[in-house]
């Protein structure tokens, strides 16, 4: 069997083209070749941008999570035309004298409507589901379909501070069905789609069923949520995240806002962490840090 130039030229080329393209930082300091070859060192994707190696992708991470922590993200507020004690008095869940006295008592002590109307007896936790979940457009769940576990792994500071939980998660169509109690965060439906890929739709749940369904959650054992007890600047961010990434063997790094926190997910061979960066605590200690940087500097001068 003959091989031409030629034939041997093809093959190089093809070969050559389905490489991944060169790292994309573009102080990258390896070679051409070993910026051009990720088999030749550990790689990390990040989007649609690769880079060679750990120190490009946390050099690369540290601009990104700057914009983050100074990024302001503000979930719209909700402004349904029905109050809630409306959309419950033409459910005929309470009658117009009822409503008045709940809206009385509550006033009166300072509280919402909806506790007014649990602690005077007036209404049930289901029947303000479904009043919420009509206010927002979105079914309520039926109880009967409430109870299974769920293995996705959302971190569950965002779950808890959003009140919500994954009831029902479909591998073949990668939907997830996530239950709130008191709202829809779009914010955190978002960010659940970009980390995870996977499309959300919200319904409403009761605080009991919330609480029952964060109990049956099913954590996989490589996966770990780290949440750093102490503010940081995106610089140590940044270095954090490079640590982590060899620990993991990272290949993939997803960065994105969700809920007041710079939510950044790192895939590698060994396993998969969830690091959870306060978003303004980060903005305040970069803030500390420069006023200690000129006090310093003042000092100097003397």
């Amino acid at each position: 069997m003959k091989l031409s130039i030629g034939s041997i030229r093809s093959v190089v080329d093809r070969r050559w083209k389905s490489m991944n393209a060169v790292c994309a930082l573009r102080t990258c300091k390896n070679t051409m070749l070993m910026r051009s070859v990720p088999q030749s060192r550990v790689g990390i994707r990040m989007g649609q941008l690769w880079y060679c190696g750990v120190d490009c992708f946390a050099s690369a991470a540290l601009s990104r999570l700057a914009v983050l922590a100074d990024d302001h993200v503000v979930e719209m507020p909700h402004q349904p035309r029905l109050t809630i004690g409306l959309v419950m008095l033409s459910k005929g869940y309470l009658t117009d004298q009822q409503l008045r006295f709940a809206t009385a008592q509550s006033r009166l002590n300072g509280e919402e409507l909806e506790v007014s109307l649990l602690r005077l007896g007036l209404a049930n936790e289901r029947q303000l589901a479904a009043a919420r979940a009509a206010q927002w457009g979105c079914p309520v769940l039926g109880q009967e379909r409430i109870g299974q576990p769920v293995e996705l792994d959302i971190p569950a500071t965002l779950l808890r501070i959003s009140s919500a939980v994954p009831l029902h998660y479909s591998a073949a169509t990668r939907r997830l069905l996530m239950g709130f109690v008191y709202r829809v965060e779009h914010s955190l439906l978002h960010a659940v789609e970009q980390v995870t890929d996977c499309k959300t739709n919200p319904c409403f749940i009761t605080p009991t069923e919330f609480g029952a369904q964060m109990e049956r959650l099913a954590v996989s054992p490589d996966h770990e949520e780290v949440v750093p007890a102490e503010p940081m600047t995106p610089a140590q961010m940044a270095n954090t995240l490079g640590s982590l990434a060899i620990e993991v063997a990272a290949r993939e790094a997803t960065l994105i806002n969700c809920r007041g926190y710079i939510w950044t997910r790192l895939s590698g061979k060994r396993r998969r962490v969830d690091v959870l960066f306060p978003a303004r605590q980060a903005i305040e200690a970069g803030i500390r840090k420069n006023l200690s940087l000129q006090e310093e500097h003042i000092a100097s001068w003397g």
